[in-house]
């Protein structure tokens, strides 16, 4: 393929990638976008498998990660040319981890099939560096575009990064099925379309509990403000008054003040003895710092976030000067100390503080166990991002995390997306973007664990390392 002709499609085929993401549930469009990319690749020169694995992966994560420049531009107040340069440069960074797998992929193994099956795992080893490596960034990796279709079926077995594999293997089956390769192709194409035949029963039902979800719907540029304060602790107070549930849920930071400065007329209306209830707030004080938190009133438990996210909750050496210039509120955090669940109503429910559920290796240990957790809660604060995708993304990694553990996920939200997720990884309620109120819902708890968790919890992700590692340096020689 002429080098103009196969740049455009790399750009092309990571347009495609995005589009296979939540809302759409195209799943067979992320398999289809790899599969136009390793067709390039499988017989392109060094620098040109680099340069569309570049091309892919910017073109992917610049359109799927572009709301990231309303927190910059819109609160933080950075000019949106400068903003929107900036998550250029953030996807150009991220991107270079599919550009070196696949241009160390072109150079070590010789055009043709051997090097088609060698992307396979080559394009995992990409997927687990930028999901770890750096504190780790894998916001919309391959494999979440599969919580829905028959690759879902595998995810209480491999998880999302053993998924990535197979989609990746189906890539690559459906470019051996177009050279005719019939005895390679029907492996590759019917081990990941295997995923309904898998069993998947591994937990069992461990009781109800009736969750209040609430979404509070402050607008970002008023969440921080002090003359907003008062009002909107009322809102909140009001919503978590309304409550019917038996536990209330609230969301993340929803007190965007310590709790210690909170008023006691006010924690009064939120703490009630019949009606515990997860507050989002800061823990700590001035002088130590504080730990971006959910407290259950009332009854002495709380859990600090300990996964923190880049640039908004810590700073990363050398760029103080830049998350100074976004005056982001609470911008350099502590980290939390432990990892329990809450018992309460007769379940065990376990905090995930936003993005914390991307990373199901850090959370694994709550799901294994006598004291595991029966049912993970979200609480989040997408307001700095609007509406547009980010909401939709957020939701779909839960679906992973319900579909790898077979918990439960109930998600509550400052504007959305507040929903509850079954442990077969269906939204079964959701409340609509920016609505204020409450998602009353009745919850499922669960108890047991599957095949992924099992291993997941002895061995981390270093299966998957050693596998693709091993799988390179065999079709390296197979290639010879």
């Amino acid at each position: 393929m002429r080098p103009a002709l196969a740049a455009g499609a790399a750009l092309a085929a990571g347009l495609l990638q995005t589009a296979s993401f939540s809302p759409t549930e195209a799943w067979w469009a992320q398999i289809a976008a790899l599969a136009l990319l390793f067709g390039v690749v499988a017989r392109a020169t060094t620098k040109a498998a680099a340069l569309c694995g570049a091309l892919f992966g910017w073109s992917w994560l610049a359109s799927g990660l572009w709301w990231l420049h309303i927190s910059m531009h819109q609160f933080g107040g950075i000019p949106w040319v400068l903003a929107a340069l900036a998550v250029a440069l953030l996807a150009a960074f991220l991107c270079s981890y599919y550009a070196l797998a696949l241009g160390l992929t072109a150079r070590f193994i010789a055009p043709g099939r051997w090097r088609l099956l060698a992307l396979v795992p080559a394009w995992l080893l990409a997927e687990l560096a930028r999901a770890t490596w750096f504190s780790g960034f894998p916001w919309i990796a391959s494999g979440y575009a599969h919580t829905a279709g028959p690759l879902a079926g595998w995810a209480p077995w491999v998880g999302v990064y053993g998924i990535t594999t197979l989609a990746a293997l189906a890539a690559a089956g459906l470019v051996l099925l177009k050279q005719r390769a019939w005895a390679l192709a029907a492996p590759a194409l019917l081990l990941p379309l295997a995923g309904p035949l898998l069993p998947q029963d591994f937990t069992q039902p461990a009781g109800q509990v009736a969750l209040s979800l609430v979404q509070p719907s402050i607008p970002q540029d008023q969440k921080f403000d002090p003359e907003r304060f008062s009002a909107n602790l009322d809102t909140l107070a009001r919503l978590v008054e309304s409550s019917r549930g038996q536990v209330v849920i609230t969301p993340e930071s929803v007190v965007p003040l310590p709790l210690l400065d909170l008023d006691a007329a006010t924690l009064a209306r939120l703490s009630r003895p019949e009606r515990p209830a997860l507050l989002g707030a800061f823990l700590g004080n001035h002088e130590e710092g504080f730990v971006n938190s959910v407290v259950g009133l009332g009854t002495g438990y709380h859990y600090g976030k300990r996964h923190l996210l880049p640039f908004g909750e810590f700073i990363p050496p050398g760029f103080g000067w830049f998350v100074r210039a976004m005056n982001i509120p609470m911008d350099d955090q502590g980290r939390g100390d432990h990892q329990r669940p809450w018992a309460v109503a007769g379940q065990r429910l376990r905090p995930l503080i936003c993005y914390e559920d991307l990373f199901g290796e850090d959370i694994v240990h709550s799901a294994v166990g006598a004291d595991a957790a029966t049912v993970f809660v979200n609480v989040s604060n997408l307001a700095w991002f609007g509406t547009v995708m980010v909401q939709d993304q957020h939701l779909q990694f839960s679906q992973m995390r319900a579909l790898e553990f077979q918990r439960p996920v109930a998600r509550s939200t400052n504007t959305g997306a507040t929903a509850l997720v079954d442990h077969r990884g269906q939204v079964t309620a959701r409340l609509p973007a920016l609505a204020r109120g409450v998602l009353e819902v009745t919850v499922d708890g669960r108890q047991g664990s599957t095949p992924y968790a099992r291993w997941l919890d002895a061995l981390g992700l270093w299966p998957l390392w050693a596998a693709a590692l091993l799988a390179l340096a065999g079709l390296r020689k197979a290639g010879q």
